[in-house]
């Protein structure tokens, strides 16, 4: 598979305008990335700014904390899928995994998958505020839930993807499942080693960086 394709082009910031959305699509078109990944009021804007294009239109819901009602989480995707949206990134209520409420962790994931149906779904565990006995158990959630990646991080938290925990979540998931490192990958050293250790997908804001070092 080409390097490019392990990229999710990402601009989730609150202030990022349509101009910055629009470079955002011109670039993943240009290099040819996997997918563009932004905030779900921009779907529809991407979709026609990639249209003839194979780069998929990924969104995030429940982000960045995880902390609103299933029901609000399930309509968000149900919401993003009737959008156009190809794939969802959606975080998991980090304070119930934390509460070993394992049960509420997978309806809710089961619930969102649910209503994505053929679509990929990637469920954001937020690795750095999680003791490496939680993490192994969101995995094992996400697994349970039939979501298609477990991802580390929203890059909005205190900390991003570490080889630690990609390594961690590798061991874990074996082949059961996808694994998407994200958050803080900006070196090409990083984003290489990241898929040495089993990462299938890299979301980074530094996409065009890494690829233009790569050639």
């Amino acid at each position: 598979m080409r390097l490019s394709k392990y990229i999710d082009h990402t601009l989730l910031k609150a202030d990022a305008s349509l101009d910055a959305i629009a470079k955002l699509c011109d670039e993943a078109r240009e290099y040819d990335f996997k997918s563009v990944c932004v905030n779900t009021c921009n779907i529809e804007f991407c979709k026609k700014r990639l249209e003839g294009t194979d780069v998929l239109v990924c969104c995030v819901i429940g982000f960045p904390l995880g902390a609103m009602s299933t029901e609000a989480k399930v309509f968000e995707a149900k919401d993003a899928i009737s959008k156009g949206a190809d794939e969802v990134d959606m975080v998991i209520n980090i304070g119930r995994l934390k509460d070993r409420d394992y049960d509420y962790v997978c309806d809710e994931i089961s619930r969102i998958k649910e209503v994505c149906g053929d679509k990929t779904l990637k469920v954001i565990i937020e690795t750095c505020l999680l003791t490496d006995e939680e993490k192994v158990e969101a995995c094992k959630c996400v697994m349970r839930s039939g979501a298609d990646f477990v991802k580390t991080s929203t890059g909005f938290s205190t900390g991003g993807a570490t080889f630690e925990d990609v390594a961690l979540m590798k061991k874990t998931v074996g082949d059961k499942c996808l694994i998407k490192a994200a958050g803080g990958v900006r070196s090409r050293e990083d984003f290489d080693k990241m898929i040495a250790l089993g990462a299938n997908r890299i979301g980074t804001s530094s996409g065009t960086k890494l690829i233009e070092k790569g050639e």
